[in-house]
């Protein structure tokens, strides 16, 4: 197999046969000529069903995620909820409690009332006891890792050997890492997820989302779910995406060395109570990190004296943008707890209101740096 780079140029993307074409097109569609009645022209009839230009998208991104079948969706919170189809009322959730809130907002106001059951332990019980929290009715275990937003690391490898000794799936969230620093398939996961709006678009341009499997059944299974609820990316949406994975591996690189020097200024402040950031040694999950990623990541949380402090701070940067989402080449600075995750302000698990989160860009470290000091100061 070829390496990383070459595949997230070339996967899925040979010259178009007729033109030439370097670029995948754009095939603005929605339906197909047949041949005649059930002929069709390289299994193309409508394309909610099927599109070359996002089939061209699905196999270049399961084949970085090591997958043998991949599904492209019109949002992340699209493939969440396509795969929450796989999990029948009655059946269980169980899932790392520091989750992305939009996904805790679907679990819990959406389909609790519905009677699915969803329990929530923490990162460190996920690593040291996730079996006592699983029985014969849990269907998935669904993860993050690192977690949204307070970079939690969950070891997917334990965890998928404690969700397959009951039979259950285990789903990991690889938003934050990508598939360049972490591929879940590969440490025993059966799907991963994506919000393809973060690093595999990579501009802030675009909303998208991705799920894959090497699972046969449970690709089946995605793919009659993927057609018959119809939450499918545009094929202009899906060529952004292709597009954003031709530089991911360059990106990511940027994003991780620009977030070391940021952790740098972080840990030596006078104004910052502590960093979160799986690259530390003295995180929590750091071994861990170390073990099942390439690099850390570019996502950086802190803490500051109370929540005043916090909203003060994000108000005063001119580099760092205050914005929800994060993944994109512009540095994004926002408090989870108002923003992102104003959904769990409810939950036992709430996210603390004196928290910032940075989405570290792939502008000049020394501007970004010199940036966040100024309204740290």
């Amino acid at each position: 197999m070829t390496e990383f780079e070459t595949r997230a140029i070339h996967e899925g993307q040979e010259p178009d046969p007729s033109t030439g074409a370097v670029a995948v097109p754009i095939y603005q569609t929605s339906t197909y000529v047949q041949e005649a009645v059930g002929q069709l022209k390289q299994g193309y009839d409508y394309s909610r069903t099927a599109n070359p230009t996002r089939r061209a998208l699905e196999r270049c991104l399961a084949s970085l995620e090591s997958a043998d079948h991949g599904f492209a969706f019109a949002s992340g919170m699209a493939a969440t909820t396509t795969i929450m189809h796989l999990v029948d009322p009655g059946q269980r959730v169980v899932s790392v409690n520091d989750v992305y809130g939009g996904t805790y907002r679907l679990f819990s106001k959406v389909y609790a009332p519905k009677g699915y059951d969803f329990t929530y332990v923490s990162a460190e019980q996920t690593n040291t006891g996730l079996a006592a929290h699983l029985d014969e009715q849990t269907r998935i275990v669904w993860l993050e890792s690192p977690t949204n937003p307070l970079l939690n690391v969950v070891d997917i490898a334990a965890a998928a050997r404690a969700a397959h000794e009951v039979g259950a799936l285990v789903v990991v969230d690889n938003t934050f890492a990508s598939p360049y620093l972490q591929r879940p398939l590969e440490l025993g996961a059966d799907v991963v997820v994506h919000s393809t709006t973060k690093y595999l678009g990579g501009h802030s341009d675009l909303v998208g989302g991705f799920a894959a499997t090497s699972d046969a059944a449970v690709a089946e299974r995605l793919g009659f779910l993927q057609n018959g609820l119809g939450a499918v990316p545009g094929p202009l949406d899906a060529w952004l995406v292709l597009r954003g994975l031709k530089t991911l591996a360059v990106r990511m690189r940027q994003h991780c060395a620009n977030a070391r020097a940021v952790v740098e200024l972080l840990e030596g402040h006078p104004a910052v109570q502590r960093v979160l950031w799986p690259g530390l040694a003295g995180h929590p999950g750091h071994d861990i990190a170390a073990r099942q990623m390439d690099d850390f990541g570019g996502m950086v949380s802190f803490l500051v004296e109370g929540e005043r402090r916090a909203l003060d701070l994000v108000a005063k940067t001119r580099i760092w943008s205050l914005a929800e989402s994060l993944g994109g080449v512009e540095s994004l600075i926002e408090t989870p707890a108002q923003m992102t995750h104003a959904s769990t302000a409810d939950a036992p698990f709430a996210t603390p209101p004196n928290l910032v989160r940075l989405s570290v860009g792939i502008e000049a470290a020394d501007d970004l740096v010199a940036d966040l000091a100024g309204a740290l100061d």
